[in-house]
C-alpha cells in the first residue's frame, strides 16, 4: 500500500515590491505598512501566520479576510485535535485568537461586526485559558463600567504584583508574554484592559473619560485586596507608558513603573496623525475632537503627585516612528522622579517588538528587582 503524503498548501513570503503594493488598496497597504511581521508576531500571532497574512494581502486578498481565514484554520485544527492533546487544542485556540484580533485592527469605528470579532477572540483565548490553568479572566467593579483583565499568578509564592496596559492598538490580550514572564518570576502579572481598551471598551462601552485614574485605583485596590501589603508595579506598553507613569505619581501603593513607549504629552498627537489620531477618539467613545482631548489630557505622565518618587523605567527603540529620540528623552528629563534610566535599543521599533524576548526579560527583570528588593540587574543599551 503506498502511503499518500498531507500536503498543506501556504501561499508563503511574496516580494514586497514597490510594484507590487502599489496595486493594492489603500486599507490593504495601511495594514502592510502599518503590522510589520515583528509587530505582528508581538500581537500574539504565530510567525508562520504572520508571514501567511502578508503573503495572502499581497496576493490581493483583504486584509480582514485574510487574517479571519487563518484563524478558521487554526480553530478547525484546535477542534480536530484528541481531547487527551491540551497543548496542541490550547496552542491552535490562541492562534486563532490572536489572527481575529488581527482582523479587526484596521477598523476605526465600534462597530457592532468589531465588538463580535472581539468578543470571539476573547472566547477563544479564555477557552485555552481553562484548558491550561495558566491565567484566568478577571472582572473588576469601578465607578463605572468594569475593567476586564488577565491574572497570571505566580509559578511560585509571589512576592510582589504589577499591572500591565497596552495602548491605544495593542490591549490585555496582545501583551500577556509579559504576564507569562511576570508569573515565572514570582510575580503575579494583572494584564488589564483599562478604560479605552479590549474587553472593558468593547464589551463594556468603558472608553476613556477625564475620572480613568480612578478605574485604575480599582485595579490596584483588587491587587492590594488579594495581597494587602505586597509590592505592587504598574508597566505601560505604547501610550500605556503615559498612563502608567500618570498613576505611578498619584499613587503611593505604587512601587515602580516602566515605560515602554509612552509620551508626555498625548493629547498633542495632531489630527494630521490621520488613523492614529482617529484612534485616539475612539478610544474615548467619541468623534468629537474637543471632547476626546480633553479626556487625552488628564494623562499627564510629568507631573507631581504624592508618589512622585517612584523609581521608573524607560525602553525606547531608536527606529521607532512613532517616538523619537528626542521625545523620549524629553519624558526622561521631565518626568519628577530622580530614581529614573531609560535603555535604548538602537533598531528597536515602537514597543521593541523586534526583540519581544529581550524586552519582556529587561522589564520583568528590572521591575521584580525593584519590587522584591533582589538583585538589581545590568540594564546597558543594548545594540540590537
Amino acid at each position: 500500500m503506498v502511503a499518500i503524503p498531507e500536503t498543506r498548501e501556504f501561499v508563503g513570503r511574496r516580494p514586497e515590491t514597490d510594484e507590487a503594493l502599489a496595486v493594492l488598496p489603500a486599507t490593504s497597504q495601511a495594514a502592510l505598512r502599518q503590522f510589520s511581521i515583528e509587530r505582528t508576531v508581538g500581537y500574539g500571532v504565530d510567525y508562520a501566520d504572520a508571514v501567511e497574512l502578508r503573503g495572502r494581502v499581497v496576493d490581493g486578498q483583504d486584509w480582514q479576510q485574510a487574517a479571519t481565514d487563518l484563524a478558521r484554520t487554526c480553530l478547525s485544527r484546535a477542534e480536530s485535535a484528541p481531547a487527551a492533546f491540551v497543548p496542541t487544542r490550547a496552542g491552535y485556540l490562541r492562534r486563532a485568537s490572536a489572527l481575529l484580533r488581527m482582523s479587526q485592527m484596521m477598523m476605526l469605528s465600534d462597530t457592532r461586526e468589531r465588538r463580535e470579532i472581539y468578543a470571539g477572540a476573547a472566547h477563544l483565548y479564555n477557552q485555552a485559558a481553562e484548558l491550561l490553568g495558566d491565567r484566568r479572566r478577571v472582572s473588576i467593579r469601578t465607578d463605572r463600567e468594569p475593567l476586564i483583565g488577565w491574572l497570571f499568578s505566580a509559578a511560585r509564592p509571589a512576592g510582589a504584583s504589577v499591572v500591565v496596559i497596552g495602548g491605544v492598538e495593542g490591549h490585555a490580550m496582545d501583551f500577556d508574554s509579559l504576564g507569562v514572564a511576570f508569573a515565572a518570576r514570582g510575580v503575579d502579572a494583572l494584564v488589564l484592559d483599562g478604560p479605552g481598551q479590549g474587553e472593558s471598551r468593547f464589551a463594556h462601552h468603558h472608553y476613556l473619560s477625564a475620572q480613568w485614574l480612578d478605574a485604575y485605583r480599582h485595579a490596584i485596590d483588587y491587587l492590594d485586596r488579594r495581597a494587602p501589603g505586597r509590592p505592587i508595579g504598574f508597566a505601560g506598553n505604547s501610550m500605556g507608558g503615559s498612563f502608567a507613569m500618570t498613576v505611578a505619581a498619584a499613587d503611593v501603593r505604587i512601587s515602580a513603573c516602566c515605560d515602554n513607549g509612552g509620551i508626555l504629552a498625548p493629547w498633542l498627537v495632531p489630527p494630521s496623525a490621520g488613523a492614529f489620531h482617529s484612534k485616539m477618539l475612539a478610544f474615548c467613545g467619541t468623534d468629537d475632537p474637543e471632547q476626546a482631548m480633553q479626556a487625552w489630557k488628564t494623562v499627564a505622565p510629568g507631573t507631581t503627585g504624592p508618589n512622585a518618587g517612584y523609581p521608573l523605567l524607560i525602553v525606547h527603540g531608536g527606529r521607532d516612528p512613532l517616538v523619537s529620540t528626542e521625545q523620549a528623552r524629553l519624558v526622561l528629563d521631565s518626568v519628577p522622579t530622580a530614581d529614573k534610566q531609560m535603555v535604548v535599543f538602537t533598531d528597536g521599533e515602537h514597543c521593541i517588538y523586534n526583540h519581544k524576548t529581550d524586552r519582556d526579560v529587561l522589564i520583568t527583570d528590572w521591575m521584580t528587582a525593584r519590587l522584591t528588593g533582589t538583585a538589581r540587574p545590568t540594564t546597558s543599551n543594548p545594540e540590537g
